[in-house]
């Protein structure tokens, strides 16, 4: 063997002894000076808006997403991974397999999956959004925790209430039903109750309290609906409960109903649960707002 091949045999083997020697060098997650905390760039949302918040913030970030229906219809999400189907609690092993740096869950209905994951060492963060200033705090964390910007989406937001700020109380007395058996109807602590307040509406539950199962909502007898004799009248889409029509309908054979100003008046107006009752996506919110609007011009 010539010296220039023992030369070069050399080489590769010095090569391959440093390559072989040199520390690997694990890349550190960026830190958010903010909060002195690891930006999430792995996403797992439980929610619907969480998951809406997070993809219009930076799409690239979200991983995983549960399968409720208002997602499933979200052409947007279409390729996203679902750990969880309808209103079932997430699938732990799913989580775990996309290997989340964060996964936000709904406070009060995902609790047992946020315990399980939070004894894996999986960050978490639990929301609840029950008025408009929740909604905006938990913008403003869900960037603080993806590092980036909700400049857009808070003036997105303004931009629903336009006008309203400096607009008088409606006069107009309104009443929300949600369910029928029982009648369910929303007071102030409640997303419902705070977006009517957002818009000035006289809510006539607003400061009723009640036994019910659902905080912030109140149940209503026949007596109470003609005693306060509503305006306008507020039948929401459920899908406990049915549709805003057959809702109406079921009122329809209820004796007190034909006697209500509002239904005398033709002020009926149905709308969908996303939005109004739960805040479900920012879209979602945005169709409620101009619902609203529409009927505080009447």
């Amino acid at each position: 063997m010539n010296k220039h091949k023992i030369k070069h045999l050399l080489t590769i083997f010095i090569s391959l002894i440093l390559i072989s020697c040199t520390p690997s060098i694990t890349q550190q997650p960026a830190i958010n000076p903010q909060t002195n905390q690891a930006i999430a760039n792995r996403v797992i949302a439980l929610t619907s808006l969480s998951a809406d918040i997070i993809y219009q913030l930076d799409k690239t970030k979200i991983v995983g997403i549960s399968g409720t229906q208002l997602l499933n219809n979200d052409p947007r999400f279409k390729e996203i991974p679902r750990v969880s189907e309808g209103r079932t609690q997430p699938n732990l092993e799913k989580i775990i397999a996309l290997k989340p740096d964060l996964v936000i869950g709904a406070s009060g209905f995902n609790d047992q999956t946020i315990q399980s994951l939070k004894k894996l060492k999986i960050n978490t963060f639990e929301t609840k959004t029950n008025n408009w200033q929740t909604l905006t705090e938990l913008t403003k964390d869900l960037a603080q925790k993806t590092g980036t910007d909700p400049q857009q989406l808070l003036k997105k937001y303004e931009s629903f209430l336009l006008n309203q700020s400096n607009s008088k109380t409606n006069n107009l007395s309104t009443l929300v039903i949600v369910s029928l058996q029982p009648i369910l109807a929303p007071n102030k602590n409640s997303w419902a109750g705070d977006m009517l307040t957002q818009f000035k509406v006289k809510n006539i539950a607003a400061e009723l309290q009640g036994k019910s199962p659902i905080p912030g909502y109140l149940t209503l007898s026949a007596e109470k609906i003609l005693e306060s004799n509503p305006d306008a009248i507020i039948v929401v889409n459920s899908p406990q409960a049915g549709s805003g029509d057959e809702v109406i309908n079921g009122l329809k054979k209820q004796t007190f109903w034909q006697k209500l100003t509002a239904v005398q008046n033709n002020k009926v107006y149905v709308f969908e649960y996303n939005g109004l009752v739960n805040p479900g996506s920012i879209d979602s919110i945005e169709k409620a707002t101009k619902k609203l609007q529409e009927i505080v011009k009447t």
